[in-house]
């Protein structure tokens, strides 16, 4: 099981700097952050872009990988983001992993001027933006032409350092996002129901969790992929408990989710107040206890 850590891109970074390379410090083998233009509560708070701040994450770190958690495709076209995808992974020597997810009806949908997208349209630009970066990520010049999206001898060159491109991570709960992970992803991510109110229990998440990645291992046979290929990552915190009131609950939370198979978990580093408060001297005292074995 490996564990990670989202750092919301929301300090100056004299103060962000310090943060990342901490996660690095206490062992984490990959450290993410969201992608939004501005989120929830923390509308009208300090948010920094995320494309920027992997990259001076990536030259403030050696080891542990790195990635956005999920980029949304609500507000950004493949073919330059390809661009910034592929400098990323170049930036932190091929230490660079793409989460992608299908965006949400969030201020993110509307911040340009557009119109809310309903559910199936999300829907459609997601499998579209995912296909296309895959194939600018992968080849040196791409073509393309969708209902959605289009690229017209786009050049990726010298392209990602990981070869053939970086590793994806799908975010998914619904069967459309089912199959574009099963197709694109090398980790499928979840975060539990989304419907939920109040995070569940570690047991009740792992139960959830079970439920879906039994709707990942059907389209993973409707698409011929074989499922023990694909990484399962569980993001808590939004719609799952993070286990982290103590290290025996955080070994506890760990465990329920290594026994129906998942190879990741993330968590969240604590802020002072709001989404995500917690004490950070705990938050390093816990997680040191179980990184240490």
């Amino acid at each position: 099981m490996r564990l990670g850590v989202v750092i919301l891109p929301e300090h100056r970074w004299p103060a962000a700097h310090l943060l990342w390379q901490r996660a690095e410090e206490l062992g984490f083998e990959h450290a993410w952050t969201y992608d939004h233009l501005a989120w929830r509560t923390l509308r009208d708070e300090p948010w920094f872009a995320a494309v920027p701040t992997l990259a001076a994450a990536a030259l403030c770190t050696t080891r542990i990988r790195l990635g956005t958690l999920v980029a949304s495709p609500n507000f950004r076209h493949p073919v330059p983001f390809a661009k910034e995808v592929m400098t990323l992974d170049d930036l932190s020597g091929g230490r660079f992993v793409l989460g992608i997810g299908a965006g949400g009806p969030g201020w993110d949908a509307t911040m340009l001027g557009q119109e809310a997208m309903s559910l199936s349209a999300r829907a459609d630009r997601f499998e579209e933006f995912v296909e296309l970066c895959d194939q600018l990520l992968r080849q040196p010049a791409t073509s393309y032409r969708g209902r959605v999206f289009a690229a017209d001898e786009a050049r990726s060159v010298p392209g990602c350092v990981q070869t053939p491109r970086v590793p994806f991570a799908v975010a998914a709960t619904a069967s459309r996002g089912m199959r574009v992970a099963a197709l694109h992803g090398q980790w499928w991510v979840t975060t539990g129901d989304p419907r939920a109110r109040t995070p569940p229990t570690a047991e009740e998440g792992a139960r959830v969790v079970a439920r879906q990645m039994d709707e990942l291992e059907a389209a993973c046979a409707a698409t011929g992929r074989d499922p023990q290929s694909i990484g399962r990552m569980v993001l808590t915190g939004p719609s799952l408990d993070q286990g982290l009131s103590s290290a025996e609950a955080l070994r506890d939370t760990i465990g329920r989710y290594a026994e129906i198979g998942v190879t990741d978990v993330v968590v969240h580093w604590p802020r002072p107040d709001g989404p995500y408060a917690g004490d950070r001297d705990r938050f390093e005292a816990v997680v040191s206890a179980v990184l240490a074995g």
